[in-house]
């Protein structure tokens, strides 16, 4: 199936990856340069409306990082939830 990239949230993302929490600076460590066996992974990727923390296009997998931003909002979040 298709990802589809939303230039409309290009601005957002990288306001994102500059102010990024603790949490996704240490995730992000061990992913950046290919450190995860090998694999490419993207910050703060927009796909669809979406803004997904990392993103791995060779296995199509997301990685969300939830934090306090996510307290009381586990419906909201039910709703964001996609697969492909």
């Amino acid at each position: 199936m298709k990802i589809y990239y939303n230039s409309k949230l290009r601005a957002l993302s990288r306001k994102l990856r500059n102010s990024s929490t603790l949490s996704e600076v240490l995730v992000w460590n061990m992913l950046k340069s290919k450190k995860m066996k090998g694999y490419q992974f993207m910050r703060q990727k927009p796909i669809d409306n979406y803004l997904v923390d990392f993103y791995c296009s060779k296995l199509k997998l997301v990685i969300e990082i939830d934090g306090d931003s996510h307290n009381q909002k586990h419906a909201e979040d039910k709703i964001r939830e996609f697969r492909y």
